[in-house]
């Protein structure tokens, strides 16, 4: 049985023990499995503290906008750092395509062995917007056609079907959602209703973004395909922030941001695409016709830096070594920490619901007598706490999403602002 700091040295947390032979190697996750059985539960309390070491977080202020972008763990911060010397060491033409480039290949397998599916169907990305993108103006579509989503889906990607409708005519539909919604079976019917033999593309959230709430995404897809309408599914606040595969959706169109619960470095995203759709999409940017049938002609974006996307593998190991499932419970249970003590205020109200099956780290609260644009620059500027604030003609108030570094203290501390904010005002 491996120790404590045994375990977290080979998340990188603390100094690498040599007895052990681990190195700065993590462990693998059945080995990880097997030591958290006995620790490391949710509100085991030493454990997440030791975890929160591998974290370089300012603790002069506390960051619980995490569902934004999240800082990434030490040892990934220099896995990128180390690639990136590396380019700049050789001449770059040598070390970024002749060497750094095949090394992506790799990364390539580990995350499909990851997400279950085939490596041949993931493009890397710089975050959820570009692999969103690809998909939203990849399809043909002709003046009058139709594209439907919720008008709770992220402004960039409303507005990138916009843009299709000033410059070619095609009309953008919304439907609106329950705040929080509870069926599912309404949310699917809402879909339904608003497909008219003019819709060609839908788009759906895994997560919206204004409140954490999830979706019921496999059955969006399944409503799409029975009439042959492709459907686009937004993974940007869901991809390791709890524990499913791809298949588990069975969509042919995903894009993610792993910059946020991956922990991965800032700009690294992923886009899935189901094989035999690859020949039918568009890139965002030209590719040669030899790789209209290959998933690579996405990433023709021209020179970029390889160091992020190779530091990529060192934050899928991070998050295997924590344990998928476990960091999902560790997240639910922070987030419960502040919303179950704020709630018992009658001024409270939560627009998220808290049961695993509508939500995970993210919850967006209201407090009737305060606006959420004051409240959240009045704890900023007073406390040092970060939250974001939600201005939605559904949803105003501020979205919370600790992280596996935030502190129950630091939960604590923005529980009491807010109670003092409701007492005394701002």
């Amino acid at each position: 049985m491996v120790n404590r700091r045994q375990f977290l040295s080979a998340l990188g947390a603390l100094p690498a023990v040599a007895a052990t032979g681990l190195g700065s190697q993590p462990l693998s996750a059945r080995t990880a499995r097997g030591f958290m059985n006995s620790s490391g539960a949710a509100d085991d309390e030493d454990f997440w503290f030791e975890v929160a070491q591998a974290f370089t977080a300012d603790r002069s202020l506390i960051n619980l906008n995490n569902g934004g972008v999240s800082p990434a763990p030490t040892v990934v911060q220099e896995a990128a750092k180390r690639h990136l010397d590396y380019a700049n060491s050789a001449p770059p033409s040598h070390a970024l395509w002749r060497v750094q480039e095949p090394q992506v290949e790799g990364l390539r397998k580990q995350m499909a062995r990851w997400l279950g599916v085939d490596a041949e169907e993931l493009a890397f990305t710089r975050n959820s917007s570009e692999g969103l993108q690809i998909c939203q103006f990849g399809f043909d579509l002709n003046a009058g056609d139709h594209v439907l989503t919720t008008d709770q889906d992220y402004p960039r990607m409303l507005q990138s079907f916009r843009q299709r409708e000033l410059r070619e005519g095609i009309v953008l539909d919304t439907i609106s959602l329950p705040v929080p919604a509870l069926d599912p079976s309404e949310i699917v019917r809402r879909y339904a209703a608003a497909i008219t033999d003019r819709t060609r593309l839908i788009l759906v959230c895994h997560v919206i973004n204004l409140t954490g709430q999830i979706l019921p995404v496999r059955e969006i897809v399944a409503l799409g395909r029975s009439k042959g309408i492709p459907v686009i599914v937004d993974g940007a606040h869901s991809v390791a922030h709890f524990d499913f595969k791809l298949t588990d959706l069975d969509c042919d169109y995903f894009a993610t941001s792993l910059h946020k619960w991956l922990f991965a470095p800032h700009g690294t995203g992923l886009l899935y695409v189901r094989r035999e759709r690859i020949g039918e999409l568009w890139p965002l940017m030209a590719a040669e016709h030899s790789l209209r049938e290959d998933i690579r002609k996405f990433e023709q974006i021209g020179t970029h830096p390889v160091a992020q996307t190779l530091a990529i593998g060192q934050a899928l190991q991070f998050h295997l070594g924590l344990g998928p499932a476990r960091k999902e419970a560790r997240l639910r249970y922070l987030r419960d920490r502040w919303a179950d003590r704020l709630r018992k205020n009658s001024r409270v109200k939560l627009l998220t619901h808290l049961d695993a099956r509508f939500s995970g780290g993210i919850a967006t609260v209201a407090i009737d007598g305060l606006d959420q644009g004051e409240l959240c620059s009045w704890l900023w500027n007073r406390h040092k706490i970060l939250t974001c604030p939600i201005g939605h003609a559904d949803v105003q108030g501020l979205r919370v999403s600790p992280s596996v570094y935030t502190t129950v203290d630091e939960v604590d501390r923005f529980s009491e602002a807010v109670e003092f904010a409701m007492e005394h005002g701002l």
